[in-house]
């Protein structure tokens, strides 16, 4: 009797069977890493302090005061002529209402009643194509804000939608259809100085999420990343929107206070 056959059978068996093992435990692990996503950050709207009432601007100031005027408060949607374009209205009530940046030459953002060292940020944006924003922690470092929707996360680089500007290219490329909101959150430790001043610690991003993808862990940029407030680099700063740059709208502004290690 010829057993060769039946051992063929057994030997592709296993390994098919060990083709499944390794196929379902990628799967768990993928959930698994999609579930502790996010873990360390608390839930902002409980805990967090809004930077933004949907009524006016109230507690921030413009970098240019003579540019101002492209900004607005208003309800805002993808133009449906132009999708390089947003169409805005006066906002239905101030839950629909965001922080847009229109059409003309533009200017910087930023909020001036507090300022912040270790902070979690809750931020959500819009923006048409061939855009160009970003979200500056202590007016120094941005997490970038871009118009590439559906470029291959292989080809993503700093300058690109999540990534720290000048410093790292975010994992993954999360970004919605030009005219939906998108959201950013970011647990940020701020650099550290010693008695004298000098800078001990650089800043570091511990997280960042995209949509709720993790795009950015424990990266830490050597300094202002560019386009920051004039200073230097300092223990507290302001949040800063950049606005000199192209069409954009935040809403759902908030940020809480963080003592970190």
């Amino acid at each position: 009797m010829n057993s060769q056959p039946a051992i063929k059978r057994s030997v592709a068996l296993v390994i098919a069977l060990a083709i499944i093992s390794l196929v379902c435990l990628a799967i768990a692990i993928k959930a698994d890493d999609s579930a502790k996503a996010g873990e360390k950050f608390a839930d902002l709207t409980k805990e967090g302090e809004s930077l933004f009432d949907g009524v006016h601007f109230k507690g921030w100031k413009f970098r240019a005061e003579d540019r101002a005027k492209v900004w607005s408060v208003a309800e805002v949607a993808l133009d449906m002529l132009d999708n390089k374009r947003l169409s805005s209205q006066a906002p239905t009530t101030p839950n629909e209402a965001a922080m847009f940046r229109g059409d003309g030459h533009g200017t910087d953002i930023y909020y001036t009643e507090k300022s912040f060292g270790d902070c979690q940020v809750h931020v959500e944006f819009m923006i048409p194509a061939n855009s160009n924003s970003g979200v500056y922690l202590m007016g120094e470092y941005e997490v970038q804000v871009l118009s590439n929707f559906g470029k291959p996360d292989e080809k993503l680089g700093p300058g690109d939608c999540g990534g720290i500007y000048h410093t790292h290219a975010p994992a993954t490329n999360a970004l919605k259809p030009y005219g939906q909101w998108n959201s950013y959150d970011i647990l940020f430790r701020a650099p550290r100085f010693d008695a004298a001043g000098k800078k001990t610690e650089n800043a570091r991003f511990i997280e960042v999420l995209f949509n709720g993808k993790k795009i950015q862990e424990n990266v830490e940029p050597k300094g202002p990343t560019g386009g920051e407030l004039p200073g230097g680099e300092k223990p507290t700063g302001p949040l800063m929107l950049q606005g000199d740059h192209g069409i954009c709208a935040f809403r759902n502004l908030r940020i809480k206070p963080l003592e970190l290690k």
